[in-house]
């Protein structure tokens, strides 16, 4: 584990930790859940060997360069892991991008809402980041509402690198309270 293991982020209801290799069974689950697969897109994350190689070379090498990027949403009460949040520093995007994702049986509690906003809090209080994007699909509308209660607003249509599909571009600012 790094030094960023004692980054822990604090809501009522949450604890949001910097994901670790410890997390390979739940990433594995949340990465082939439907609406992921929908949403998101296949990642080819089908073994708990595919997780484990995901999250040292795609989550952990942005802790180390950074300080931040994925965090596993945890909840209080139970400890179980119930979804992901995070700061991504995506190629073909300038600024940071604000994401999230939850296990289906725990949508519609407010989770995504508690835990995006306290990330957002963290950002602008801890990192002195006054910018964020977020990108989803046009079909994903949860996520689009999500994003303007969050204090987001849609920017423009997009396309990544490598990527057929056009996304919608949200930006929030701290200019804009």
């Amino acid at each position: 584990m790094s030094s960023d293991d004692n980054l822990i982020i604090e809501t009522k209801r949450l604890r949001l930790r910097p994901t670790v290799l410890e997390d390979t069974p739940f990433i594995l689950e949340l990465m082939n859940t439907d609406d992921w697969l929908k949403y998101i897109g296949n990642r080819n994350i089908s073994s708990e060997q595919d997780a484990a190689d995901y999250i040292a070379r795609k989550i952990q090498p942005q802790f180390e360069r950074l300080g931040f990027g994925n965090f596993t949403v945890t909840e209080k009460a139970s400890n179980k892991p119930i979804g992901t949040c995070g700061l991504y520093d995506r190629e073909g995007l300038e600024g940071f991008d604000l994401g999230f994702a939850f296990l289906p049986e725990f949508y519609k509690k407010s989770y995504g809402f508690e835990s995006a906003d306290s990330l957002m809090k963290f950002a602008e209080q801890q990192l002195s980041i006054n910018q964020l994007n977020a990108i989803t699909s046009k079909q994903n509308i949860a996520s689009q509402k999500l994003l303007i209660k969050l204090g987001f607003s849609f920017n423009e249509l997009i396309q990544l690198a490598g990527d057929d599909e056009e996304l919608m571009l949200y930006r929030w600012s701290t200019e804009k309270k």
